[in-house]
């Protein structure tokens, strides 16, 4: 039997375990709850919609009328003048021509209002009431799907409990019967030792009278050491039995978390993102054909509204279904990014976190693994063969969703009676083409949800396959050994590659307050010059000349980590650092990573650590360089962290811009320090002597000249001779007030403007020299 000890042992993990599992459930709750109020603000904004332009179409048929009263009010006048010769010259004048032109310009517009009143109440209004009916509907059946999809999880999951329970089961059985055989063992010890102790106690005998003692003792020892040794055997075989079985019951339990930490990871990056999709399909490119009708009507009535018009346009034109997942997904964070993987329960002292090979378990997983790679093999067939379908008919269906309907310019070319501005626009919703097409959509429409559901449900299984499989090979060591060759390019050669080395020193040397630093692209000529040069070993940055584009040193240095065989964060570790993103906290997600990141080789770390440190220092910068460590992020996420094929790219890079952003801010507690991580380190310019590794010193910091201090021509009529100076450094002016020059020029000096300031000359120009850029020489 188990101690009390061991039990509440047993009752810690698994509460443990459905602590965990009520989050996950909590946050399913909450997705469905998060999908739900999207629904409900669509429908209120098609409603509201719908309001709008109902009470527009009133506006507009009462402003058709007014325009046609007035109208009416003058052309009446002009019709009933009495003097017919009187009114047949005057209309021959321009100022008559031109008032004739009005009144003909307000009955036109008035016949215009009416025709976009008229398009709003037939045409439009009813787009708005069509476009809420199917999305109620798709979002239903996206529910639906998506229930269902929550329903599979939550199995997934009972299924790992089950499997644990098992485990803990046989695992205990097996303690208990190593514990009944060791029991044997000391009855057996016992048992010979007594025996022996017997024959040491007897007296001496004669032989024949202690040949007849042993006789009749023999039997007796013999039968009960052979009972022990029966009941050894026993307890051995059974024990054998139990052992295997607990074995057996931990691999399936480290197959099942792995297929369970696989279809958890799956649903929250592929699935999730299907289902929003789903909920998404045809309202962006509906609503899009809306508005674009109200465009047309809006632009034929009045070209003056142009202007108006344009800001709409724009924002009906970028109607985009990614782009608002995204929104969608990065405003919901904590909700829709996956959660901590579940990791294995030791149980009992069982510390062996890995399935094991050896025999005779290793026959059976070899067989198994050939069997699960078969399956997939088929699975992978049949599934490709699905989303083929899949996806042409969702092609079918956003080509019945995109028709370019909404040119209502023949709407406009009426007559001039007024009773005819009806008959020119039929109704949306009385085409005869227009039944017979949306009766097509649905029908598509149910087929592609068949398929859908087919292909995630596929998937799934893939997903899981899949996990058990790469496990099991693993574990026989057929594994392919990318982990350390993730970084092979970046461990060889120097510790920080040159290229990296002299391009942060350049930029941290004169492009720290250069605005759009590594987002704007330089010389695609110059990035290749500078790239070929570090090629050849040389350092074309070598010195303190600033000769060359900022934003082609920047090129240059992502251009080198772009090029890299693998990126600078390995594949392997892209789940375990996506996870942290749920993470509220920005000190817990920075302790995360840097658990993540300690796996690392120390020479892939170092890289890091100089990296960030760069672009911390970089990002302190951001009110002139406009580059804050978010923006920063975007510049550099696809560059550091590829996302891994299958993924969804955009709710992805989201995390990974995220993930990015936080190891700028938090470069100094996630990376170690120079005790713990010997290598270069990057230190502020001007802070430490140790930031740049060649001959040449840092130009000291100068700070600008005072208001007062006013630079003033010097003629020849002064009373002072000029001093001769050297330039110590580059310095480029500021201000108009002071001067540039280059390293080693000659500069003359009239007299001292403050304590960091003098007055001088330099190629024929008066100017601010800083003291500290020179060298004065000797008189």
């Amino acid at each position: 039997m188990t101690s009390p000890a061991k039990f509440r042992k047993d009752k810690e993990i698994v509460a443990e375990y459905e602590t965990q599992v009520k989050e996950v459930r909590a946050q399913l709750v909450e997705q469905l709850k998060c999908l739900d109020q999207q629904c409900e603000l669509r429908v209120q904004l098609l409603q509201d919609l719908q309001d709008f332009f109902r009470k527009k179409a009133e506006i507009e048929m009462d402003y058709s009328r007014n325009l046609e009263k007035l109208g009416e009010r003058f052309l009446t006048k002009t019709r009933s003048t009495k003097d017919h010769l009187l009114k047949k010259e005057q209309s021959i004048l321009s100022p008559v021509n031109c008032w004739n032109l009005l009144l003909q310009q307000v009955k036109r517009e008035s016949r215009d209002h009416a025709t976009l009143s008229d398009l709003y109440l037939n045409n439009i209004i009813p787009r708005f009431a069509q476009i809420s009916e199917d999305s109620g509907r798709l979002f239903k059946k996206s529910k639906e799907v998506g229930l269902q999809l929550q329903e599979d999880l939550l199995k997934v999951l009972n299924e790992l409990y089950s499997v644990m329970k098992t485990y803990h089961m046989y695992n205990t059985d097996s303690i208990n019967a190593e514990s009944k055989l060791k029991e044997a063992e000391k009855q057996e010890e016992k048992q010979m030792g007594r025996s022996g102790r017997q024959d040491d106690r007897q007296t001496p005998r004669s032989p024949d009278t202690l040949a007849s003692i042993k006789m009749d003792e023999k039997p007796v020892r013999r039968s009960s050491v052979k009972k022990i040794e029966k009941m050894k055997e026993k307890r051995q075989a059974k024990y054998t039995e139990n052992r295997l079985k607990a074995i057996k019951a931990r691999n399936e339990y480290l197959l099942a978390l792995e297929a369970t930490n696989s279809c958890v990871f799956k649903y929250y990056i592929h699935d999730l993102s299907d289902i929003i999709d789903c909920c998404d399909l045809g309202y962006h490119a509906s609503l899009h054909r809306a508005l674009r009708t109200y465009l047309s009507a809006e632009q034929n009535v009045e070209t003056s509204k142009q202007t108006g018009l344009g800001a709409l346009e724009g924002a009906t034109e970028s109607l985009e279904a990614n782009g608002d997942k995204q929104k969608l997904m990065e405003t919901y964070n904590n909700v829709f990014c996956p959660p901590a993987r579940f990791d294995f329960q030791s149980h009992m002292g069982d510390t062996m976190g890995v399935m094991c090979a050896q025999s005779p378990l290793e026959s059976e997983l070899i067989q198994r693994c050939q069997q699960l790679q078969s399956r997939l093999s088929t699975l992978k067939i049949e599934n490709d063969e699905v989303k083929k379908t899949m996806e042409a008919t969702l092609s079918t269906i956003q080509d019945m969703v995109t028709v370019e309907d909404y040119d209502v310019s023949e709407c406009f070319q009426h007559s001039n009676s007024m009773e005819s501005v009806k008959s020119t626009c039929e109704s949306y919703l009385s085409k005869p083409s227009l039944a017979k097409r949306r009766a097509n959509q649905q029908e598509t429409e149910q087929f592609y949800f068949t398929k859908l559901k087919e292909f995630l449900e596929g998937r799934n299984l893939i997903t899981k396959l899949e996990a058990k499989h790469d496990l099991i090979k693993k574990t026989l060591g057929e594994g392919d050994g990318r982990r350390n060759s993730t970084v092979r390019k970046q461990e060889s050669g120097e510790t920080i590659p040159l290229m990296v080395e002299s391009c942060i020193r350049f930029i941290s040397r004169h492009g720290l307050q250069h605005e759009g630093i590594f987002r704007v692209s330089g010389s695609q000529v110059e990035v290749n010059d500078i790239k070929n040069a570090f090629e050849r070993g040389e350092d074309p940055l070598a010195g303190d000349q600033n000769d060359h584009d900022m934003d082609s040193i920047a090129g240059v240095l992502k251009l080198y980590f772009r090029g890299l065989d693998h990126a600078l964060f390995p594949k392997e570790v892209f789940h375990d650092l996506i996870s942290c993103v749920s993470m509220e906290s920005l000190t817990e997600r920075a302790v995360h990573i840097k658990k993540v990141l300690q796996s690392l080789p120390s020479k892939t770390l170092i890289i890091m650590r100089y990296l960030f440190a760069f672009l911390n220092h970089l990002s302190q910068y951001s009110e002139e360089n406009m580059m804050d460590p978010y923006n920063l992020a975007i510049c550099f996420g696809p560059t550091l962290m590829s996302v891994p094929e299958g993924h969804d790219q955009v709710s992805c890079q989201a995390h990974v811009n995220e993930l990015i952003k936080t190891i700028i801010i938090h470069h100094d507690t996630i990376f170690p320090g120079p005790q713990d991580l010997q290598g270069p380190i990057y230190t502020i310019p001007g802070v430490g002597d140790d930031f740049c590794d060649s001959q040449h010193c840092e130009p000291p910091l100068v700070e600008e000249p005072a208001p007062d201090t006013v630079s003033v021509s010097h003629n020849s009529e002064d009373e002072s001779d000029p001093i001769e100076a050297i330039a110590r450094f580059d310095y480029t002016g500021r201000t108009g007030r002071e001067l540039s020059f280059k390293k080693g020029a000659s500069l003359l000096l009239y007299h001292r403007a403050s304590d960091d300031w003098w007055e001088g000359r330099h190629n024929g120009v008066d100017g601010l020299v800083p003291h500290q850029y020179i060298v004065v020489q000797d008189t």
